[in-house]
Parts: C-alpha cells; sequence; structure tokens
C-alpha cells in the first residue's frame, strides 16, 4: 500500500499561482509513475500530467502545456505541480495518484492508490 496526501490548494485570482504538493508513505519503492488528476464540478476526472518516476518522461494535458510543471523529489518521494497563469477553467479537486509495475503513464487505470483531493479555485 501507498499513502498519498495532497497539500498546496487554495483560492487564487486569475493569472496567480499555486503549488501543489504530494507526499507518499508507505511501500513507495513499489512507485513507478505518479501524476496529478482534476476533476471540476459535474465533469470527469481527467490527467493533468504525469512523471515516471524512473525515466522522467513527462505528459501534460493540452490545456495546461506551458503553464504547469510536474517534478518529483526522488528522495522523498513527493510529488509537486507548479500552476501558472491560472484560469477559472482550472478550479477544480486535484487529486495524486501513483502506479506500479512497467504500465504507461497516461491511462487512468494505470493507477493504483489516489490522495483524496485537494481543492483549487481560480476566481475570474
Amino acid at each position: 500500500q501507498v499513502q498519498l496526501v495532497e497539500s498546496g490548494g487554495g483560492l487564487v485570482q486569475a493569472g496567480g499561482s499555486l503549488r501543489l504538493s504530494c507526499a507518499a508513505s508507505g511501500r513507495t519503492f513499489s512507485v513507478n509513475g505518479m501524476g496529478w488528476f482534476r476533476q471540476a464540478r459535474g465533469k470527469q476526472r481527467e490527467l493533468v500530467a504525469a512523471i515516471s518516476m524512473i525515466s522522467l518522461i513527462t505528459y501534460y494535458t493540452d490545456s495546461v502545456k506551458g503553464r504547469f510543471t510536474i517534478s518529483r523529489d526522488t528522495a522523498k518521494i513527493t510529488l509537486f505541480l507548479q500552476m501558472n497563469s491560472l484560469k477559472p477553467e482550472d478550479t477544480a479537486v486535484y487529486y495524486c495518484a501513483s502506479s506500479k509495475g512497467g504500465r504507461s503513464i497516461v491511462p487512468m487505470t494505470s493507477y493504483d492508490w489516489w490522495g483524496p483531493g485537494t481543492q483549487v479555485t481560480v476566481s475570474s
């Protein structure tokens, strides 16, 4: 089992920045990939960004490219999401997730463990 806890969410004005963190604990040696997902009210959960903990290959959904940056601290098994130039449409609950094994970091079905989520609200 891997436990994930997100932090860093909050209320920010459009154009502002936030940095999300996700601390992992437990059987973290089994973690191969980590990602940030978000779910806006009334919408499906979607992948925002993901990173392979081994190859460092990253993925970003088109709507956040150039604005969000995913990174990780291998020693502490911590995942970050730097979010700049935030827009009201970025408002959602953001979830950290991790996967084991050699799966692709893109499909939601690749992820085994999830954090409880942190709310990000961007006002216009």
